[in-house]
Order: C-alpha cells, then structure tokens, then sequence
C-alpha cells in the first residue's frame, strides 16, 4: 500500500503537465499521481512515469465523477485531491503525513494556500510583459507577445483560514485567521482546490458526492461532511500549495459551467446541511457557524433564523 495518492481531475487543462511534473519534482514520500482525463487527452501530453497513472473517459463525466474513478483506482492510505494548475513545496507529502499522526486520522488537512503565478505575456521586441493576462498583443508596437513560464509561487498571501455565508458562498476568514496559534489550526472550511484526507473516511463521508453536480461548492461540501459529522477540518501551516486563480480571464474554465450548475451546488448543500437531510450529520449548522463565530455574511439575524429553522426540522 502506498502512503499517498495525488488525484487531478482535468479537462482542457492547460498546465496539467506543469503540475504533474511539479509534484514528481517535490514528493518525497511513497506517493503515487492519478490523473483522470475527463473528455480530453492531455494537451501537451507528458511522457509515462512509474510513478504516474492517468485514466481517459472519452466523455466528460463531470469534475466529482472524475475525481471518484481516480480514488477507486488507488491504493494508497491517504488521498489528496488537487487541481490541475498547482505547485507545492518540496516535501509536502511527508510534512501532510507526519501531521495526520498528531491529529488523529480522521480529518480533513489542507497546506496554506498561496497564489501560482504561472506566467507573463512578454513582447520580445521592446520587453514590455503582462501579467498573466488573456490578451497577448502588445499595446506599444501591435505585436504578438509570448508566454514567459515562470511557475512561481508568490511568498503572500498565506491563506489559512476560510468560511461560508449563509447564501452559502466561499469567503476567506481574516478574523479567524487572527486568532490562530500553532502549525495546525482549525478552520470552518476549505477552497475546493486541494485537500487530503484518508481514502477510508472519503469514502464513508462519499466527500465528492456526484448528486450535487459537475462541479462548484466542493470546499463547502467536504468541510460539512467533516465538521459535522464529528470530525475536524484543518490547515498545516508547516507546508504549502500554490494555486493559480483564473483572474484577467487568463484561461478558461475548463467545464461549461451555468449559472445553473453553481446555483443546483448551492441548493444542494443547503438541503443537505442547512435543512440536516444528510444521514451521517450528528451537530447542526449553526453549532459550526457558533464555533467560528464572528463569520463573514452571518448576522444575527441569520443565525437567529438558521437556529429557527433547526428547530422546526427538530420538532418534526
């Protein structure tokens, strides 16, 4: 049994080589890659390593689908899905492992969260370069400009810390960030584009559960299913990840995601969580929103009314 399996799911991802080739470059422990191709070969493509495995669905199944063929397919201990656009410390394998044996196993454990800085657009005439940018003319002589790799992690921010509202939308949590003392701290939820937990509880909690979509409210997701059903979730402030965000339009996304989509995610969580219709939830909502209270977009008003409703679901 291997230590550790890093799952990608990937679709028309530009930078998944760069990622692979990252992971290979900065794993230290017995740890293994499972790409799942959903609907696309990978472009560029990368040459075959032991250590790596992809599967291909010549359909795209979905980003949770995906992602759940690629843990049936491992063997490891533990399972830490990513995205297909991240780099990572040297060593982040064994710094992750070695945390899980100081806090039990049964948790959700993610790195601190930077931001990648992928590349510029540079104009090989006067010099003049952009920002990881959709457009690559130059606004100086109207030439075209080329792709400058840097594939840096950026020292801030350190993201540690994250939460929902009441909608329920991603926030970060700079209050609870404030608050935090040690390498391992607690936080109310997650980003969604990378978190480790063992193959054991991703099954039992089914952390990607393909009834709630394609895609969107995943970090939202997998925090519920461990807080409240009496588990933990983490960060490990003594390793990190760097995530390149689609800003400036500069690549897109890689599924055709409706308004829809996000808004069926969204209604999901909140029949599962907000209303307690999912089986294996022992603590309500508003005890999590309580426990990291004062949490960005929750009034009063609204935890008032959470506890309310709580109550009436209760009683019946």
């Amino acid at each position: 049994m291997r230590e550790l399996s890093v799952i990608i799911p990937a679709r028309n991802e530009e930078f998944l080589r760069e990622t692979v080739q990252d992971l290979l470059k900065n794993k230290r422990a017995d740890t293994d890659i499972i790409v799942g191709c959903d609907g696309n070969w990978p472009n560029p493509s990368f040459a075959s390593h032991p250590d790596v495995n992809l599967i291909y669905y010549p359909q795209p199944i979905g980003q949770r689908a995906i992602a759940n063929r690629c843990v049936a397919l491992s063997d490891a201990k533990f399972i830490m899905k990513v995205d297909a656009h991240c780099s990572f410390e040297e060593g982040f394998d064994v710094k992750m492992i070695e945390a899980f044996k100081e806090t039990g196993e049964d948790v959700a454990m993610v790195p601190i969260m930077r931001n990648l800085w992928i590349y510029d657009w540079k104009c090989y005439k006067c010099g003049f370069r952009i920002y990881q940018d959709k457009s690559n003319i130059c606004p100086y002589d109207g030439s075209l400009m080329r792709k400058k790799m840097l594939w840096h992690a950026k020292g801030s921010p350190n993201s540690t810390a994250y939460c929902f509202d009441p909608e329920p939308h991603f926030q970060y949590h700079s209050s609870q960030k404030a608050k935090q003392v040690g390498d391992i701290v607690e936080t109310m939820s997650l980003q969604g584009s990378c978190f480790m937990c063992t193959k054991e509880k991703y099954l039992d909690l089914n952390v990607c559960d393909e009834l709630l979509g394609s895609w969107g409210s995943q970090g939202i997701e997998v925090a519920c299913k461990f807080w409240l059903s009496g588990s933990r979730v983490l960060c490990n402030r003594r390793t990190w990840y760097a995530h390149c965000f689609r800003t400036k339009e500069c690549f897109g996304f890689p599924y055709a995601i409706s308004g829809r989509q996000v808004h069926y995610a969204k209604k999901m969580v909140k029949e599962l969580f907000f209303n307690q219709k999912w089986p294996k939830q022992t603590k309500p909502l508003s005890w999590l929103v309580e426990k990291f209270s004062p949490v960005v977009g929750w009034s009063d008003k609204d935890l008032t009314d959470l506890k309310a409703q709580e109550s009436c679901l209760k009683s019946h």
